[in-house]
């Protein structure tokens, strides 16, 4: 670290969060590099900084990867993962392989490397369908798919590590993150796109169940600060932590239908289709040790980041068809 800079790995970069987290990194003046397979991620995502990002093509399953991606690193945003419950219980080695095993590698590429700290990106499924809310931390981990099984396992080797002097490590375990750069395309994206691409195509949109679950939507913008408060913050209160990142509040997805029709002006029907497997019927975010530990506080709502991502939408796609009727 030079001049309060760090030198930063954000892997999984070219994705979703990733690439936001990367953006974020490069706006305060820090050294950025970015691994990613591409396998979900897109060059794309990095288009605007490419010229101040080095970007690594690996996987960080390669030991040899992970040698060259950590060296000379001070902190590193682990994001890189095989997302979708419904891919893990169709490919559960799938999920193993990228979120375990590729999370080891890591760990021990850092703690030979030098690295001084890694954030890890976990999953609120790690709670699984219990009825108690919020969810907090102390709460008996109950996965019930591959996928939040495998976040729940690289969140523990993460931790352990912090707790054997390894190396320092943060666990954030993220509440339905959506916003700009959110793929609605493939069979495993995610609702808050789904609904807004039905918005703009005219289509119906797809609710598993009768739309009465509920989740704790958060905006990326909120996600990048908390990981930028578990990097820089004092390893004498962040090291060794697993913490929430949600907004604190929960919505049915008939009520975020109801807002998708508000922000897109389209009456956008729902289709309902039989649940999932693997699916959790309610979730929502309890803030107090985040708000301990890090110092976090959601800072956009859910209503503003659907406009923000809904103008997004709109800018790649065009007016929505029943505008353009």
């Amino acid at each position: 670290m030079r001049d309060g800079t760090l030198s930063c790995l954000v892997t999984g970069g070219a994705g979703f969060i990733g690439s936001h987290v990367a953006h974020r990194l490069v706006e305060l003046g820090h050294a950025v590099r970015v691994v990613d397979n591409l396998s979900t991620g897109n060059r794309d995502n990095l288009r605007d900084v490419a010229d101040r990002v080095e970007l690594i093509t690996g996987d960080v399953q390669d030991p040899g990867v992970c040698a060259r991606a950590v060296d000379g690193v001070d902190v590193v945003f682990h994001l890189a993962a095989l997302g979708s419950v419904p891919r893990s219980l169709a490919d559960a080695w799938g999920s193993h392989d990228a979120n375990v095993n590729a999370t080891v590698r890591l760990l021990e590429a850092c703690r030979h490397g030098g690295v001084r700290r890694v954030v890890y990106s976990s999953s609120s499924s790690v709670y699984g369908d219990t009825p108690t809310l919020p969810k907090v931390e102390t709460l008996e981990p109950l996965p019930r798919s591959p996928y939040a099984a495998s976040k729940l396992s690289g969140e523990q080797y993460t931790l352990a590590y912090a707790r054997a002097g390894l190396v320092e490590g943060v666990a954030l375990r993220y509440f339905n993150v959506f916003g700009p750069r959110q793929s609605p395309k493939g069979p495993y994206a995610a609702v808050i796109p789904l609904f807004l691409s039905a918005a703009l195509r005219g289509t119906p949109a797809v609710v598993f169940g009768d739309g009465e679950q509920t989740r704790d939507f958060t905006y990326i913008d909120n996600v990048v600060t908390a990981n930028l408060l578990a990097a820089f913050g004092p390893a004498e209160r962040v090291n060794g932590w697993a913490v929430n990142v949600g907004a604190g509040d929960r919505t049915s997805l008939n009520q975020l239908l109801q807002l998708v029709r508000d922000v897109s002006g389209v009456d956008v029907r729902a289709e309902y289709r039989p649940p999932r497997a693997g699916d959790v019927r309610d979730s929502l975010a309890g803030l107090d040790r985040v708000r301990q530990v890090l110092g976090y506080d959601p800072e956009v709502s859910l209503a503003d980041g659907l406009r923000i991502t809904w103008e997004w939408m709109r800018s790649r796609e065009g007016e929505p068809v029943a505008a353009r009727a």
